[in-house]
């Protein structure tokens, strides 16, 4: 099937991660998946949740927050000013657990980080790209602790990073834009370890029933594509100035 880009079923969109995009955050990225782009920062602060305070071998903690801008989208979008939608809510929820498996939080001490990652544009695969670049926004935050004598230790384990796959009318495709994602007869989003562990998988019938293999070629597809954005995170870190 003709991509509407051109691009081969198992390609991704051109790939884009500008590191320190923000001068105030402990670590930010400006990330472009084509045309969806979404703005990462992090942000440490002194402190753990309240059920988290106290305990005998303390702890830091991860969470998320995601937003999408009124005019990210074709027409515009309300700000969620009477509290969060559920998209809005299962999405922050998403980056927050996948970011919390690139951490060993016992290393952290009781510090809270927070990942905003807000959507300038969207074009599909918006919470796959907050992901892919919520990751370089937070090791570069963990550089800056460390730089600064704040930690001994990284607590990185392991890089992270997401992208969308999907059936459209009958071909696997990786990395759907708005078009493609709009008309999917199967929509998956898969999120992976720097060594190939699934940190999560969301797959979802959205016209037909879809079986083993097709899962299984849908994963084949995604882990090439996870690869390709690891490498590139790890590039661009390596990349960055120095602290």
């Amino acid at each position: 099937m003709p991509r509407s880009d051109g691009r081969a079923a198992d390609q991704l969109r051109p790939i884009e991660i500008i590191v320190d995009y923000q001068r105030y955050a402990e670590g930010s990225a400006l990330i472009r998946y084509g045309n969806t782009h979404v703005l990462c920062s992090a942000t440490v602060e002194a402190g753990v949740p309240a059920w988290l305070r106290g305990q005998a071998e303390p702890q830091g903690w991860l969470t998320a927050e995601y937003a999408l801008l009124p005019r990210a989208t074709l027409t515009r979008t309300r700000r969620e000013r009477n509290g969060l939608g559920g998209r809005t809510q299962e999405i922050q929820r998403l980056i927050g657990r996948s970011l919390r498996a690139a951490l060993d939080l016992s290393l952290l001490g009781e510090r809270t980080i927070t990942i905003d990652c807000d959507v300038l544009q969207a074009d599909g695969g918006t919470r796959t790209a907050a992901i892919t670049g919520g990751y370089v926004a937070l090791a570069r935050a963990i550089q800056r602790l460390l730089a600064r004598g704040e930690l001994a230790t990284s607590p990185l384990v392991t890089p992270i990073a997401a992208v969308s796959v999907g059936i459209v009318k009958g071909e696997a495709l990786l990395d759907l834009d708005y078009s493609e994602d709009s008309i999917a007869d199967v929509d998956a989003n898969l999120v992976q370890t720097g060594d190939g562990r699934l940190v999560e998988l969301q797959a979802t019938a959205e016209g037909s029933a879809f079986d083993r293999a097709q899962l299984d070629l849908l994963l084949r597809l995604g882990e090439h594509g996870i690869r390709q954005l690891l490498e590139l995170q790890q590039m661009v870190l390596a990349a960055a100035p120095p602290l």
